[in-house]
């Protein structure tokens, strides 16, 4: 009688129709598919409680473009300079900006509040060096104060050498970048002008006038809530992205960096978006990928 017993339990077993508790959830559960990204480093965390909802090399130390220029704000803003008082647009102190093209005109003039306008919202170069040079103590102290900010901020992989980005020994990774956005966050100006669409802008000796584009054009979309961004390119760095935005009703820490296509770190934001909404995965070109195998051999090799 018991081995008859025991020989229908085995046949249940078997056949799935008694099974642990664990068993059970095992089967029920599925893992949750991966997003890949057309970017080779990058992370995802949930602001107010510091989840990390997606990471790709996130303490890859990587030259970081324009992302530069949010620590370029922060720093004018902490000297307290009068936002309205007048500049002049010089690049001397900067040899990275030597041949570089700009539509603003050396020596004309505009307030320090439009110049850091112009650095984080269209990612104006000659105004970013502009508010390095009419810094207490000049350019050299600019750029002393940029990395003593990263160092009190704890941002341990991260360097700069120059206010624009320009230079590719500016670097930085994912994780500092977060940081460095948390750190933003505590200004609203920056918040402000970083996510302003548009705007035409008035210079002084001469007298003309600029139209000028945020260089994010989510900044655009209405199905997009940017509070503060950033982007980013030179051949060096790739393109890039910093926001910090809503996602599936979270607030979050976005940050891509050294992505290929002139449009791909703005879809890696819908893709992750999508993902962390849905859990459905989209589709990373064929060009993105074999761009990313390309940086992996370089990288290896360095």
């Amino acid at each position: 009688m018991k081995s008859k017993f025991a020989h229908i339990l085995g046949s249940m077993l078997v056949l799935g129709l008694l099974a642990s508790p664990a068993a059970i959830a095992a089967t029920k559960t599925k893992e949750k598919p991966v997003q890949e990204l057309a970017s080779y480093s990058a992370v995802l965390v949930d602001t107010k409680t510091n989840e990390v909802l997606y990471s790709s090399n996130p303490n890859l130390v990587v030259p970081i473009a324009s992302v530069t220029k949010l620590m370029t704000a922060m720093v004018t803003l902490d000297a307290k300079l009068p936002m309205k008082e007048t500049i002049d647009i010089t690049i001397r102190d900067n040899p990275h900006m030597k041949g570089v093209y700009s539509r603003v005109r050396l020596g004309s003039t505009l307030s320090r509040e439009n110049a850091m306008l112009l650095t984080l919202m269209s990612s104006e170069n000659r105004a970013a060096t502009s508010l390095a040079h009419h810094y207490p103590g000049g350019y050299k102290a600019f750029i002393k104060a940029m990395n003593a900010k990263a160092k009190a901020l704890g941002m341990k992989n991260t360097r700069f050498v120059e206010p624009t980005g320009l230079s590719e020994k500016n670097v930085s990774t994912a994780n500092d970048l977060v940081k460095l956005l948390k750190a933003a966050d505590r200004y609203p100006l920056i918040g402000k002008l970083s996510s302003t669409p548009n705007k035409d802008m008035t210079f002084g000796k001469p007298r003309y006038s600029l139209a000028f584009n945020n260089t994010n054009r989510l900044t655009k979309k209405a199905d997009w809530d940017i509070e503060l961004s950033k982007t980013g390119f030179t051949d060096e760095a790739g393109h890039c992205l910093v926001m910090l935005t809503k996602m599936a009703r979270r607030s979050v820490a976005f940050v891509v960096l050294d992505s290929y296509g002139k449009q791909s770190h703005i879809g890696d934001a819908s893709r992750l978006r999508k993902w962390l909404e849905t859990g459905k995965v989209s589709p990373v070109p064929a060009e993105a990928k074999s761009y990313k195998k390309q940086r992996a051999r370089e990288r290896s090799k360095a």
